[in-house]
């Protein structure tokens, strides 16, 4: 087995996840957490802990690997303000000299409990990073409790019990699935829940809100979209957005056949100036991304997919988890290698539930899959590096730089498995003659019972053994080959098993265009293998294709096209006039204080992807996108 622990046997068990309506840890401590985010625009925040302690050491964790992040991305380096206290007096503290995320506090004789403030200093610019990123801004903030509290050594996080409290600036509101216990003005307080619980569980909390109910009064359980943002105006999205996410629960509940949650809160953050991305919960999710995205045109199309994934992840990375990934704390090592299925088959069947759901129409979503069969095809990193590497090296490699992303792999566990994770559908459906398919393998695996939060963990055996479970077939096999192929090209077996071809021309698909405008990108991937900004920066280059050929490469800048300053119209000019000349496009690049002259011999037109029917197949991909 190509995986470097997929083939070991985990005694699998389930992990009730301990939260205000089950049973706390009958001997661990109840830590008293309060803080108040009031100076959110300056971007920093304040958590008083009060803990009960013995005399003598107190041993306290940062949390340090936080559940979804797949990494040691705890933000310790903006942990400030530090100081320990017992009966009024200051108590002296050290830091454990080979674990940076681990303090050690002396409680003198007498002493029953230690006061610890902290203070958060939240990232003043976009930074890369999850919970570490930036959450702020002059009129709304994410609050992650991972970022603002310690916890004591020798107990499990689903043992520990937090009672919470939270103070907010005047007239804000918030969204959160932690259940409140009471509030008054500005001060929220939350009913006693595990650590657990409480670190998966963050708060959105804005001068401008918004709260859609996305089911029916009274129906259980209930879900709905809390949305914060920089403006009224980003709020004000037409009314197909709304529909589209209740269609989304319905949908989902229709594939999984069971939901794994006593109410979930889609939290979403509309901003340009917080970091972008999306991070799971297991009732909530901490979706963020640019400011007008429900407003215009192209941010919907750019953005559709982002709801339904993480939205998989209830069942599918909360509920369901790779028992590699299921610590017991935050201190603790995760080990990644089961990603393949965790975030891969997460990204497929939150791009199904996308075209389910109607946030994308049928063209759009094979639009996007398009798009990922053609990036995978032209993957240069494929050539050194497996798939399997890509889940294994994440916990050291996910915040790689932009540059030379190609070659080094970026986090191909998430879109490759797309390509694969269809083509094991692909599979079901051919040798079933149609009456199963992959949905059939959710509701085994996922499924039923409904109930709230807990986690039952997972090994590559179990994912195995369900696959078969719906029809007999070399699952193993199948799946050792597609983590350990090397190609050439991508895995398009499942493109091409549902009726669908991957072809390239010169036009430009909607979805492309979209993409282009909102990342201020020219993207010449397929063609001569170079991502460039509008500014002519180069982004990243493609290995053996004619940009990285002529000596380009990340990093520098084209100031001209064929004697004419650079712009992308320009460059679009030169591509189309090339075909029918023998002569090189001309390039002056500069690359830091030098400029050369590249001359890059290319004839063959821009290329774009898209999928086309092949009428000698059954159109299954129509099918798999179709509502239930």
């Amino acid at each position: 087995m190509g995986s470097r622990s997929g083939v070991r046997n985990f005694f699998c068990v389930a992990i009730f996840l301990l939260s205000s309506f089950s049973v706390f840890g009958a001997n661990a401590p109840t830590v008293t957490l309060s803080v108040d985010v009031s100076d959110a625009p300056r971007k920093i925040f304040h958590a008083q802990l009060r803990i009960p302690a013995k005399p003598g050491t107190l041993t306290l964790y940062y949390p340090k690997w936080i559940p979804g992040e797949h990494g040691p991305t705890g933000p310790i380096t903006d942990l400030t303000g530090l100081k320990f206290t017992a009966g009024g007096k200051a108590l002296p503290w050290r830091r454990d000299l080979q674990e940076g995320f681990e303090f050690h506090v002396e409680v003198p004789a007498g002493e029953s409990e230690v006061t610890a403030d902290l203070d958060y200093a939240s990232p003043a610019s976009r930074e890369p990073g999850y919970s570490a990123g930036l959450a702020a801004t002059d009129k709304l903030y994410i609050v992650n409790w991972n970022t603002l509290l310690l916890y004591p050594a020798g107990y499990g996080s689903d043992e520990l019990t937090y009672s919470a409290s939270l103070r907010l600036p005047a007239g804000w509101k918030f969204g959160t699935s932690l259940h409140v216990a009471s509030q008054a003005g500005r001060d929220v307080h939350f009913a006693p829940a595990s650590l657990t619980m409480l670190v998966d569980a963050p708060v959105i909390a804005g001068e401008y809100l918004k709260v859609v109910p996305l089911t029916a009064p009274g129906e259980n359980p209930p879900a709905e979209l809390d949305v914060a943002a920089d403006s009224a105006a980003a709020l004000e999205a037409p009314p197909e957005v709304w529909e589209h996410e209740r269609n989304l629960v319905k949908q989902a509940g229709i594939l999984f056949g069971a939901r794994h949650y006593t109410d979930y809160h889609f939290l979403f953050t509309l901003s340009d100036h917080v970091a972008h991305f999306g991070l799971e919960h297991h009732e909530s999710n901490d979706s963020r991304v640019a400011e007008r995205s429900l407003i215009e045109e192209d941010g919907r199309k750019l953005y559709a997919g982002l709801l339904p994934h993480e939205y998989v992840h209830s069942w599918n990375g909360k509920y369901r988890r790779p028992a590699d990934l299921a610590t017991p704390g935050y201190e603790q090592p995760m080990q990644t290698d089961l990603l393949w299925v965790y975030e891969g088959l997460t990204s497929y069947l939150g791009d199904v539930l996308t075209a389910r759901s109607g946030e994308r129409t049928p063209a759009l979503a094979r639009d996007a899959l398009a798009q990922i069969a053609a990036d995978l095809d032209h993957r240069s990193g494929r050539v050194w590096r497996n798939l399997q590497d890509t889940a294994d090296g994440v916990p050291t490699m996910q915040m790689a730089p932009r540059a030379w992303e190609d070659y080094r792999r970026p986090v191909d566990y998430y879109d490759e498995d797309v390509l694969n994770w269809l083509w094991a559908d692909v599979i079901i459906r051919q040798q079933t003659k149609g009456a199963k398919s992959l949905d059939d393998f959710c509701k085994l695996f996922f499924g039923p019972p409904s109930g709230p939060p807990m986690v039952k963990t997972y090994t590559f055996d179990d994912v195995v053994n369900v696959l078969n479970q719906v029809v007999r077939y070399d699952w193993r096999g199948f799946w050792t080959e597609r983590l350990t192929n090397h190609g050439p090209g991508a895995p398009l077996g499942g493109v091409e098993g549902s009726g669908w071809k991957l072809v390239y021309d010169e036009n430009l698909s909607e979805l492309g265009r979209a993409g282009d405008r909102g990342e201020k990108s020219l993207n010449a991937h397929y063609s001569v293998g170079l991502l460039a900004g509008i500014d002519g920066v180069i982004r990243d280059t493609v290995e053996g294709m004619p940009a990285a050929k002529a000596g380009m490469g990340p990093g520098m800048k084209i100031v001209a096209v064929n004697g004419r300053r650079f712009t992308a119209e320009v460059w679009h000019d030169a591509m189309r006039a090339a075909k029918t000349s023998s002569s090189p496009i001309e390039l002056i690049v500069e690359n830091t204080d030098y400029i050369r002259v590249v001359k890059l011999d290319y004839h063959g037109g821009e290329k774009f992807p898209h999928l086309v029917r092949d009428e000698s197949k059954p159109d299954l991909l129509t099918e798999i996108y179709k509502a239930k």
